[in-house]
């Protein structure tokens, strides 16, 4: 089944660093501290006051690792039809309760929680494979598997016959009744299984040592590898 509206929402979690940073603010205009703009030079030098030029604020730093996470997170979502809600533990004010209700004692940031209890936690586990894994994704071309009977021959010469057709994205090799397995692609089909067909029975029997196929056209087909 193709993933619902509620399986295609994620959420991040990451931690900033809290910082308390001290800076020098440039001194307020005159109208700013209620002074008259005409007011003589003297006048307003007396009445400045140093202090007020001084501020500690705080400040949330995350780190780079954490962000090229987050970033890399986004991309492929965005790429793949998924949304990804992000939450700063360190300023939402509420971790405790965020604890308690999705992320245990001790996890490692980011974390990225999907749906059915998938999850990728720690910098380590953010890898493009291991994204897309978590936010599979409907095919754009239409795909088909055909099974292929050969005669014995030279097998390096029908792979090599095989692969020349910008059709053929995958091929395995098997054992059983079944000599080889063709994954084919159709990008843009209009009558996705007549042109597998044609393509088959045209192209692929075309080899002198295919001597059966049997296919099979899926309605849609879904991957969890990067496309």
């Amino acid at each position: 089944m193709k993933p619902s509206g509620s399986e295609r929402e994620l959420t991040l979690y990451v931690q900033s660093r809290k910082v308390v940073t001290g800076f020098f603010r440039p001194p307020a205009a005159p109208s700013e501290v209620g002074v008259a703009p005409d007011a003589p030079v003297a006048e307003l030098a007396g009445s400045s006051r140093p202090d007020r030029n001084l501020a500690s604020e705080e400040a949330f730093f995350l780190s780079d690792d954490q962000a090229h996470a987050a970033a890399l997170a986004e991309e492929i979502a965005g790429r793949r039809g998924y949304t990804v809600k992000t939450v700063d533990v360190a300023r939402t004010g509420r971790i405790e309760r965020l604890l308690v209700e999705r992320i245990p004692s001790g996890a490692r940031f980011p974390l990225l929680l999907g749906p059915h209890g998938l999850r990728l936690e720690g910098l380590e586990a953010f890898t493009e494979d291991r994204l897309c894994a978590l936010m599979p994704t409907d095919l754009a071309g239409r795909r088909a598997l055909t099974y292929l009977k050969v005669r014995g021959g030279d097998l390096e010469r029908i792979r090599a016959a095989l692969l020349a057709f910008p059709e053929v994205r995958e091929l395995h090799f098997l054992t059983g009744d079944w000599d080889l397995l063709a994954v084919l692609e159709f990008p843009g089909a209009e009558h996705p299984k007549r042109q597998v067909l044609d393509f088959v029975t045209s192209r692929i029997r075309g080899i002198p040592e295919v001597i059966d196929t049997s296919t099979l056209v899926p309605e849609f087909s879904v991957t969890k590898f990067p496309v």
